[in-house]
């Protein structure tokens, strides 16, 4: 809830509040985090970035289906140099430190030098 500036909760209080349906739901949502995690953590490795870390939401499809629905991008995540822990993400803006569009676009070089 961005007008309650994300508040933490933990799995009695979605239960409770109805952000699930169940507690298999929570242990779904998980499960989900950890793949995401897995597989962002290994891909930009890859691309010498360190994922600090990061935050996605989910959403339910027409069949009940939890889906993610979230972007992945400087702006939902953090990113390190993993050589030098330059900070290449939101954190540039929220310090003050400058230089966030060219932050931002060596992140997309990176991640586009190999696909």
């Amino acid at each position: 809830n961005d007008d309650l500036h994300d508040p933490i909760v933990n799995d009695e209080h979605c239960l409770i509040m109805g952000l699930v349906k169940s507690e298999n739901d929570l242990d779904r949502l998980k499960h989900m985090g950890r793949e995401i995690n897995a597989i962002l953590f290994k891909f930009f490795a890859d691309r010498n970035l360190k994922l600090v870390d990061f935050k996605v939401e989910f959403g339910v499809d027409k069949d009940g289906n939890i889906v993610l629905a979230d972007e992945i991008s400087p702006d939902s995540c953090r990113f390190w140099d993993a050589t030098t822990n330059e900070k290449l993400d939101k954190d540039r803006f929220r310090q003050d430190l400058g230089n966030v569009k060219v932050a931002y676009e060596e992140v997309l070089k990176r991640i586009l030098s190999k696909v």
